[in-house]
């Protein structure tokens, strides 16, 4: 009987595992030709893991890449503008598979996202302690269609939500060890019967080193992984500080502000910072990278009192700078760029891929038919959790409970920083890297209607009646798999007719 009931426990899981593997990697490779930003990363990655740093190709590469020719890389170096970690794990792929297949560019892009829908349920079973909601928390991840788009093609951003997402389980592991180590200690000063005033420094938090870790891997893919950084290092702070005045300790935000947070500081960003430079290596080994050798040129190298850095790290430094102007002043109009401000209501989704034929061409059975890539959320899902998310934060004003908190700055780490460059370039598909903190929020409603939520507050008597909640839930879930049922074939490239592809043009800015 235990053992049966341990199956049926593991069993959801393990489905929804396999259900995010299936709808991830069937017909992966199709389309057979580089989609959107692959163009980039796919031949940066290729020519990084060759050369150990980024190289130009010629006029013309992507179409003889996709036809095998993919050793036409030169050793000139290209200006690249995101860290390399990314692209060294889409080459890894491309190295295990080989480059000629569309499998290859694309495999190692589907793992993270498998292992993505993995690490939301294991966050969930610790931050709601229910095995129900981390269940439904992977299993929305799992069919909602901007995660599937995003974990197949071959762009560095489905990286930064999960390096961040580490980094996210770290900080709440942390938040309960330091919880318990702060307790241990003032429990002790009161059997000693002395005053705790000020509190303890707690140098010794292992799950802060591991988010400093994490952190600085989503760094290394993109730049804008030290928004997390930043955000849950002054999350640690104002956390240590209201564990203090909890704990009747005199001078607690003193206290938390002068000793905890330099403290913090240094087992977060310093580890954090060599993992970032760390990803570099290729670029440090090699003399071909771009502006590897800049401070080498006549009058280029820093004089004064920094003439001893070494040249290398002077032009590591001008590249970085060089990097920060590009992205801050990145205007160029692209016909698929959405305003910040209309992310959480999905206005404008990127189209990745797109390919119009007539009857006969390619097996088209219709006048015209379409094959599409659009990273389109499931419209249900997607919003549901931004209905969650302001609900979210009326609960946070009023309830101050620690679990909306910390789901909320995830949001705030991936997605307030972006209000900063309304007028920049940007786009929908950015949205991926703090989907995962709207599923938890949905989630943590979810679990309100449900009756499973470990917070004191609930909703109404009338509205959380448990056989009334299981069913809808239960309605929701059904429609939100029939949705993604019905959109998938714009998620994977999948031929259909023109007519089924205006179908899911529910807005006309989805064109």
């Amino acid at each position: 009987m235990l053992a049966t009931s341990r199956w049926v426990r593991w069993a959801a899981p393990i489905l929804v595992i396999v259900l995010a593997a299936t709808l991830r990697l069937w017909n992966l490779g199709t389309p057979h030709s580089l989609v959107f930003d692959e163009t980039f990363y796919v031949k940066d990655a290729w020519s990084l893991f060759n050369n150990g740093y980024e190289s130009t190709w010629p006029s013309g590469a992507d179409e003889l890449f996709a036809g095998g020719q993919t050793d036409i890389y030169s050793t000139d170096p290209s200006f690249v503008v995101h860290p390399p970690l990314g692209k060294w794990l889409i080459g890894l792929g491309m190295a295990a598979v080989g480059p000629a297949s569309s499998w290859g560019w694309r495999i190692s892009t589907v793992i993270v996202g498998v292992l993505a829908v993995i690490l939301l349920m294991l966050i969930a079973r610790t931050l709601f302690r229910s095995l129900t909601l981390a269940v439904i928390a992977g299993f929305l991840l799992a069919i909602d269609g901007h995660a599937i788009v995003m974990s197949r093609v071959a762009l560095l951003d489905n990286y930064i939500m999960f390096f961040a997402l580490l980094g996210f389980g770290a900080i709440l592991l942390d938040r309960e060890w330091h919880a318990h180590r702060l307790g241990a200690w003032l429990d002790s000063r009161r059997r000693a019967g002395l005053d705790p005033q000020w509190g303890p420094t707690l140098w010794w938090r292992p799950w802060l080193l591991a988010a400093g870790l994490a952190f600085g891997l989503a760094s290394s893919v993109k730049w804008s992984g030290i928004y997390f950084l930043a955000a849950f290092g002054v999350y640690t702070v104002v956390v240590d500080a209201l564990a203090r005045r909890r704990a009747g300790v005199a001078f607690w935000a003193s206290a938390a502000v002068l000793k905890q947070a330099p403290a913090n500081f240094v087992l977060l960003v310093p580890l954090a910072i060599a993992t970032f430079l760390v990803s570099w290596t290729g670029w440090f080994v090699t003399r071909g990278g771009f502006y590897r050798d800049w401070a080498d040129t006549a009058g280029a190298a820093w004089t004064g009192p920094l003439a001893f850095i070494p040249h290398a790290v002077q032009s590591f430094w001008h590249y970085q700078v060089s990097a920060y102007t590009y992205h801050v002043g990145l205007v160029t109009p692209h016909p698929y760029q959405a305003n910040p401000l209309t992310w959480l209501f999905m206005i404008r989704p990127t189209s990745m891929y797109y390919a119009g034929t007539s009857r006969g061409e390619n097996g088209c059975a219709s006048d015209t038919c379409s094959a599409a890539i659009t990273s389109l959320g499931n419209p249900l899902i997607w919003w549901a959790a931004t209905a969650a998310l302001f609900y979210l934060l009326y609960r946070l004003a009023r309830y101050r409970e620690w679990q909306v908190g910390l789901i909320m700055m995830g949001i705030v780490a991936g997605y307030v920083p972006w209000l900063m460059y309304l007028n920049r370039t940007v786009f929908q598909f950015y949205t991926i890297s703090f989907e995962p903190y709207l599923i938890l929020g949905l989630t943590f409603v979810i679990g309100l209607i449900l009756g499973l939520s470990p917070v004191s507050h609930g909703l109404p008597p009338e509205a959380a009646d448990r056989r009334t909640g299981i069913r809808l839930v239960t309605v929701f879930l059904v429609l939100a798999l029939l949705i993604s049922a019905f959109f998938y074939p714009l998620w994977t490239g999948t031929q259909t007719s023109f007519a089924f592809w205006q179908l899911h043009t529910w807005m006309s800015s989805w064109r």
